[in-house]
């Protein structure tokens, strides 16, 4: 029996085990000389843990008597989330290593935060709920932190933690009150005591409570007061890896326990589910207008994309699981090519993220520029761009679900929010040309990534290169 669940989590032990023996090794040997290689092969382990998660085995096995679950739905979100942490890692070495930050802690920090995602998703019981969250958290914590000598990056890590402590306590009282009174902590027997569609004040105040902690985890409003502050203050690579893995996995996490815990009353937790949609989405449309920091206002993005993401959650349908997944993969493969763009930007050697600097930066880049311009008007969700079929999917799920007025304030919402990427396109083509140009840049894996991208957001329109389907088959492991 024993010999059975490990099998099934082999690939979180691989990850575990590698990340212990790896730090224990540098600690011994030579430290930071070695960050580099462990960056490579950090990156490379995650591509080929996502390779085996999506090839082999049979999905469909539970783990410890259902407290870890492979299922479809786990699998999809788990490819997602190592795939955007290797791509943040090897886009992370240029900027980091440059500016004295790349230490061996950094890549073996993610890949211990990845561990955690990936026991998020795959979560069957509030225990191994907890256990993955805080997994991720701790280690993000950290990061955040990494530049010592910064005290906006000192910052960023200190209110992260602090509201992270809160939302911890605030989703722990939420599973001891569902646990009070559903007599257990399995999903399995969670929708068991809720089968008939009623819950109890009790359980109703645990869910809410449950649903606030974990709106902590995917920035929704009015949870979202870390992100700008974060987002920020921390090295732009940890921003970026802020804004995909962890975004993926705590999208993960709130549709497992709705559907796996919560399914039977879809009704109640979905009017909750729809109230943070549409805060979100307005509340990031409307902030993100004033700012003039990109870096900050990529916060406010992610408030607003989180914002439709959960509005195919609140749709409680397979077709609004599959919406959700479907947005999250391009969303995170738009962020990949938006933070390589935000990462060259330099000015003699040091990072700049004003939005005025990109001043008429199409007469000389005009490659990225247009690379940039494709992605914005993606993140925009403008046709034929796979952006759009991103919000297309969301928009249609909440209509079917019988929420038109959802539907059009997200519509409305993303009218808003084109305003501020428009912007940033204007200043590229339009603005000033400034004395004072920001340098070419020179990454080659910072250009690879971002045209990749950008070739991604245009290509992908003929078939979302499968993913249409995959999602679809992983929704249906989840819901039905």
């Amino acid at each position: 029996m024993i010999s059975a669940d490990l099998n099934i989590i082999l690939p979180e032990i691989v990850l575990a085990v590698y990340a212990m023996l790896a730090l224990v090794g540098a600690v011994y040997t030579g430290k930071d000389k070695l960050a580099s290689a462990l960056l490579w092969g950090t990156a490379g382990l995650f591509v080929l843990v996502a390779f085996w998660i999506g090839t082999v085995g049979t999905p469909g096995s539970t783990a410890f008597d259902g407290m870890f679950i492979d299922d479809g739905f786990a699998r999809f979100a788990k490819v997602t989330i190592l795939l955007a942490a290797a791509a943040v890692l090897l886009m992370s070495e240029g900027y980091m290593s440059a500016r004295g930050l790349l230490r061996f802690e950094y890549p073996l920090l993610v890949a211990l935060a990845a561990v955690g995602m990936m026991m998020m998703v795959s979560a069957g019981n509030l225990m191994s709920l907890y256990m993955g969250l805080e997994l991720q958290s701790l280690s993000l914590y950290v990061v955040a932190a990494l530049r010592r000598d910064s005290v906006k990056s000192t910052e960023a890590g200190l209110k992260y933690f602090v509201l992270g402590a809160l939302s911890s306590g605030l989703l722990l009282y939420g599973c001891s009150l569902i646990y009070g009174y559903a007599g257990t902590t399995d999903f399995a027997g969670i929708i068991a005591a809720t089968s008939d569609g009623h819950l109890s004040v009790g359980l109703l105040i645990g869910l809410v409570l449950l649903i606030s902690g974990l709106a902590f985890k995917v920035s929704a409003v009015p949870f979202h007061m870390w992100t700008p502050d974060v987002y920020q203050g921390s090295p732009t690579p940890v921003t970026a890896f802020f804004a995909t893995a962890p975004k993926v996995a705590a999208m993960g996490l709130f549709a497992r326990v709705m559907f796996d815990a919560f399914g039977g009353a879809t009704h109640d937790w979905g009017q909750v589910v729809a109230l943070l949609s549409v805060l979100s989405m307005f509340y990031g449309a409307v902030a993100a207008i004033g700012q003039t920091d990109i870096k900050r206002l990529m916060a406010y993005s992610s408030i607003a994309h989180m914002g439709f993401a959960l509005m195919g959650l609140a749709a409680g349908s397979e077709l609004g699981v599959q919406a959700m997944l479907i947005y999250m993969a391009i969303y995170v493969t738009m962020n990949v090519g938006t933070f390589a763009f935000i990462l060259s930007m330099e000015r003699d050697g040091q990072p700049v993220t004003d939005i005025e600097a990109l001043g008429m930066y199409s007469k000389r880049e005009p490659g990225k520029a247009l690379a940039m311009l494709v992605l914005l008007f993606s993140l925009a969700g403008v046709p034929p761009l796979v952006g759009f079929f991103g919000k297309f999917y969301v928009l249609r799920a909440a209509y079917e679900a019988n929420m038109a007025w959802l539907a059009i304030a997200g519509v409305i919402a993303s009218v808003i929010g084109a305003f501020y990427y428009l912007r940033i396109v204007y200043y590229m083509y339009f603005g000033e040309d400034r004395a004072d140009a920001l340098d070419g840049g020179k990454s080659p894996v910072l250009w690879g990534f971002l045209m990749a991208s950008a070739v991604i957001m245009v290509v992908g329109v003929v078939n979302l290169f499968g993913i249409e389907g995959a999602a679809q088959a992983a929704a249906a492991t989840l819901v039905n």
